[in-house]
């Protein structure tokens, strides 16, 4: 099962600061571990915990590029995952998916409606790309 197809399972599940459990609770990294885990590229014990709700500019984009390789934004494609800012600092990730009308969607934790959700992928002003990843290939 594909990474997107997997985060597509956590739709509804309610969004919790450093939480990790489908259909109970996970914030956006704790997507990300999930999906990594289910998907077979972590151990099932892998975890990054100790992150604060506000970010501090560099330690979510030492995460992603210590677990995943980097890609440029026109490479992403379903499966793949974003990281965006709202404000200063890389601050929220998402795993990306196939809009069902077409284009690219983000299925991500999203504390503002309080639970996982995909919606249409849109780079505004209010949410700027910062950078996308790939699952790493095994050596």
């Amino acid at each position: 099962m594909s990474a997107h197809e997997i985060a597509r399972q956590y739709l509804g599940t309610p969004y919790a600061h450093q939480s990790r459990l489908k259909g109970v609770a996970v914030d956006c990294v704790g997507l990300l571990i999930c999906v990594a885990r289910e998907a077979g590229k972590v151990p099932a014990d892998f975890d990054i915990t100790g992150y604060l709700r506000t970010p501090d500019g560099f330690s979510l984009m030492r995460h992603l590029a210590d677990w995943l390789d980097p890609i440029a934004r026109e490479q992403m494609g379903p499966g793949d995952f974003v990281c965006v800012a709202y404000d200063k600092f890389p601050h929220h990730v998402g795993v990306i998916g196939d809009y069902v009308h077409g284009g690219l969607s983000i299925i991500h934790a999203d504390s503002k409606r309080g639970q996982v959700t995909e919606t249409r992928l849109m780079f505004t002003a209010a949410m700027r790309f910062v950078a996308a990843f790939r699952f790493r290939e095994a050596a």
